[in-house]
């Protein structure tokens, strides 16, 4: 009776470690997911070469069927043919917990300066 006991609480304690295995892999894919929305947005700033306004901007994103929610920070740097993107994602409206941050910069076109 006592090996049963200690078999039963081994084997629980098991079944525990895999369902909390599960949770996190949920986690780390809406982490990845929401990381690959970061990088798009950065990509396509830098492939149609803006020249993004000061300021925060939001907007959403499909990634696999799962929609994201976004803002992006742009802040001026001493340099002024450089802005600094900050991007933060998130899978919630209330923008309480973001799930993946990334920072880059965009340059002014020479074509542009002045």
């Amino acid at each position: 009776m006592v090996a049963l006991a200690i078999v039963s609480i081994a084997l629980l304690a098991a079944l525990r470690a895999a369902g909390q295995g599960t949770n996190n892999l949920g986690e780390m894919r809406m982490r990845v997911l929401a990381g690959w929305v970061a990088d798009n947005l950065l990509a396509e700033h830098r492939a149609r070469g803006d020249w993004l306004p000061l300021g925060i901007q939001r907007g959403t994103q499909n990634q696999a069927g799962i929609e994201f929610r976004w803002r992006e920070e742009v802040t001026a740097m001493p340099s002024p043919a450089f802005r600094r993107v900050d991007v933060f994602v998130f899978s919630t409206p209330d923008e309480s917990h973001s799930l993946a941050r990334l920072s880059g910069f965009v340059v002014r076109s020479p074509a542009f300066r002045q």
